[in-house]
């Protein structure tokens, strides 16, 4: 399918720019889930095939990160991956950390390290070799501002540092490999299109080593009763036992987005998003989300679901998103 037609495969309503907050799901998506819960709603299907959308979307994850699913741990929320990252670290860590983060990838090294913070654009150079770790977003919730990974991977192993990120606003729209990575977390609900509940993380087999699984349960071993303690001996010695719901919306959404291709919706969300730069005034960029100084009343006004963050309004496109979605907003605001 000709990606400026794969909306079609949705059933948003027009003006919906706030994906950064959360995605929609595609329609095949909607519709599996709707079945799942018909037969919970009666009783009428046993637990199983809802848990093999589990291992469907953590191999779709995989495949979208370039890893191996058995590098991949399922949870719930980013912090809660973060957190058990943050096991890998000795007592007093120095971690290096946006100035402007995102919560969910800055209170668990606030609790669990010594935290410093730094502008985006600086992390790199404020790697040192008493940096443990340097945890950053690869995509800015606040901003849209796309991280010099590159940059920071070549900075953090000359100094022997781990690299720790959060896609949750990348994954889904920017290509992402892992390699350099220790630690990826992600959240499913914005750029993947899942229902709130399943996220992902994947963790380099060195750095689990290093780690403690803190909420260690029966589906990380597959095991119901007693014991001994006898986890999987990958990464889903770390995975929350998960909310089923999520991951059967998850899986489906996962499988769609790698078969358009997410270069192939890299483009089109960055067309849409330098063409509402553009009609603004601004230089284009190289995200899929747009911050500018405007006035979001008009947006609401015309039905344009955006959100305001930092004092700013913060528009993002993507693939069910038109040409007619970025040209009503900027008509909205002229």
């Amino acid at each position: 399918m000709d990606i400026a037609d794969a909306h079609l495969l949705w059933d948003a309503e027009p003006g919906w720019l706030n994906t950064a907050s959360y995605g929609l799901p595609p329609r095949q998506a909607f519709e599996e889930l709707q079945a799942v819960l018909t037969q919970w709603r009666h009783g009428s299907s046993d637990w199983k095939p809802w848990d093999a959308s589990v291992g469907r979307a953590r191999a779709g994850f995989a495949r979208m990160i370039g890893a191996s699913p058995a590098d991949v741990m399922i949870s719930s929320t980013v912090s809660q991956i973060m957190s058990v990252v943050a096991t890998a670290l000795p007592e007093g860590a120095k971690v290096v950390v946006p100035e402007i983060e995102f919560t969910s990838n800055l209170f668990p090294w606030l609790v669990a390290a010594d935290v410093e913070t730094v502008p985006a654009e600086r992390l790199a150079e404020a790697i040192t070799d008493s940096t443990a770790a340097v945890a950053f977003s690869l995509v800015q919730s606040a901003t849209g501002q796309v991280a010099p990974l590159a940059d920071i991977v070549a900075a953090a192993r000359a100094h022997g540092a781990l690299v720790i990120a959060d896609g949750s606003q990348a994954c889904g729209w920017l290509p992402v490999d892992v390699s350099g990575i220790d630690a990826l977390a992600c959240t499913g609900y914005k750029w993947l299109m899942a229902p709130r509940g399943a996220s992902f993380g994947y963790l380099a087999p060195d750095l689990r080593e290093r780690m403690r699984p803190l909420a260690a349960n029966w589906y990380g071993a597959d095991v119901y009763y007693g014991p001994p303690l006898r986890l999987a001996d990958d990464a889903r010695a770390f995975d929350l036992s998960p909310a089923w719901f999520s991951y059967v919306g998850a899986a489906p959404a996962l499988d769609l987005l790698n078969d358009l291709g997410i270069e192939r919706i890299r483009e089109h969300n960055v067309a849409l998003a330098n063409r509402f730069r553009t009609g603004l005034g601004l230089e284009p960029s190289d995200s899929a989300i747009v911050t500018v100084d405007a006035p979001g009343e008009r947006l609401a006004a015309a039905g344009i679901r955006a959100a305001v963050r930092a004092g700013k309004v913060r528009a993002g496109f993507h693939v069910y998103n038109t040409v007619a979605d970025v040209d009503r907003a900027l008509n909205a605001l002229s």
